[in-house]
């Protein structure tokens, strides 16, 4: 069995316990997947079964893509290829399609994805700086003051600076399926999924 699915991030709902419990929940579309490609540990070194998610137009997709898509037999265009590892690959076949019956109601998962871009961003917002005072009298706000100490005559690395904010690989642990539904592709899961809705996500199993 496939350890991980891709999928993409639809928004966010609520669901109601058979006890009457509001439960924010995530939706996120998982798969179908296909199979790319099987990786054996005889002819690549270790056992690995690539999937693809999302199809894509033909101008959109590169010559090297189009012929390793059809060598496996797969009929669509892709848009995201993944690798999962995996103990055996027998089981698998190229072009085999994967969807969320992988999953069950109650697993324990982890959510990978791109949080949102923030842009560039000053202390204030990306650090939580406190800031200075806004009344008459004070010239510096919000703008950062001193860099601390210069002996090399260089900003030392990790110091707290504007610049780019967000856009950051982001691994959310401890997430818990609620439900599975089969029918739509779709998996709702409590607690929050990194990045903004319609955004690439890579939900994988935990192992026990």
């Amino acid at each position: 069995m496939l350890p991980g699915i891709l999928g993409r991030k639809i928004g966010m709902t609520h669901l109601f316990t058979e006890e009457g419990k509001m439960v924010p929940v995530t939706v996120v579309e998982a798969g179908p997947v296909f199979v790319t490609q099987i990786k054996t540990d005889d002819n690549d070194g270790y056992t690995a079964i690539q999937v693809g998610y999302g199809e894509i137009s033909d101008k959109n997709l590169t010559f090297p893509k189009h012929g390793h898509l059809k060598k496996a037999g797969v009929g669509k265009n892709l848009r995201t290829l993944k690798e999962f590892r995996v103990d055996a690959a027998s089981g698998f076949e190229l072009g085999q399609e994967i969807n969320v019956e992988i999953f069950a109601e109650g697993e324990v998962v982890t959510v990978t994805g791109k949080s949102k871009g923030r842009g560039f961003q000053g202390g204030v917002k990306r650090y939580h700086f406190r800031g200075q005072h806004m009344t008459h009298g004070y010239m510096t706000h919000r703008r950062p003051l001193s860099s601390g100490a210069t002996g090399p005559q260089r900003v030392f690395k990790g110091v707290r600076k504007p610049g780019r904010m967000g856009n950051d690989q982001v691994t959310q642990k401890g997430l818990k399926v609620v439900k599975v539904d089969v029918e739509r592709n779709l998996l709702l899961i409590d607690g929050s999924v990194p990045g903004p809705n319609g955004a690439p996500v890579i939900i994988n199993k935990v192992k026990g």
